[in-house]
């Protein structure tokens, strides 16, 4: 645990998969189509508080719904959506934004998630993710998906400055 608190102090930009980390990956399709989804808003004050640490955010979803975007809108973050390839868009956003991969840690929770997790310095992933990404996880959080995985990942973040006297 000592090594990735040593990590996470290098931190300067965190990456969320949408489905799966912000929500508990379960869609709500209404007769005319409309799909919604359910976000914890303790997500929300966690996004909203690692602004202030400050960490650069960003979410990146194959998902081309509109309710991701209006979702990073709310909180007033960058997004990536409807992407095929997670590995190579993170690596040209790190490149055009200035961050070393080793920087960054991608929360993510299925196999569309794994070649991009593979390429950063932290990986963290929800207690539910899939099997595979648990196994390279760096950081498990204790929640589900969609149940305050954010929140619990500022608390971890916010404990780490505090002990490394930052």
């Amino acid at each position: 645990m000592i090594e990735i608190r040593e990590r996470m102090k290098k931190l300067k930009l965190i990456v969320y998969d949408f489905d799966g980390v912000m929500t508990d990956n379960r869609v709500i399709v209404g007769q005319d189509g409309t799909e919604s989804v359910v976000v914890h808003r303790g997500d929300g004050y966690g996004v909203s508080q690692i602004k202030r640490l400050p960490l650069e955010q960003v979410i990146i979803s194959t998902e081309t719904n509109p309710v991701v975007e209006r979702r990073a809108e709310k909180l007033k973050i960058d997004i990536i959506h409807g992407v095929s390839d997670k590995r190579s868009t993170l690596m040209q956003y790190c490149q055009d934004k200035g961050f070393a991969m080793e920087e960054v840690m991608f929360i993510g929770n299925d196999l569309n998630d794994y070649e991009a997790m593979m390429a950063v310095g932290i990986k963290g992933a929800p207690a539910d993710a899939e099997e595979e990404i648990l196994a390279i996880a760096d950081w498990v959080s204790q929640a589900k998906g969609g149940h305050g995985v954010i929140r619990e990942l500022y608390r971890v973040l916010q404990t780490n400055m505090e002990q490394s006297g930052e």
